[in-house]
């Protein structure tokens, strides 16, 4: 995994996109796999990922997205 990343929770994704059009590094698809409610959800691919936290701010669903950003010391914050 890169320096930087992020964790969507499959179940929580309703699979609206917002977070794939805001990712300026295009981290995120949307898979073809379906969750527990029906929707095809957002997967995180490995990119470059800055974790600027767009993802994180579109997202309408609250636990869906977590950003995990390394600090200077190469431990997550």
């Amino acid at each position: 995994m890169s320096e930087s990343y992020i964790t969507i929770n499959d179940d929580e994704c309703k699979g609206c996109r917002l977070c794939v059009d805001a990712c300026p590094k295009k981290c995120i698809v949307i898979g073809s796999n379906i969750n527990l409610i029906g929707y095809q959800y957002a997967r995180f691919e490995q990119n470059g990922c800055n974790a600027c936290g767009l993802c994180y701010y579109v997202c309408p669903e609250p636990g869906a997205v977590t950003v995990y950003k390394k600090d200077k010391k190469g431990s997550p914050q």
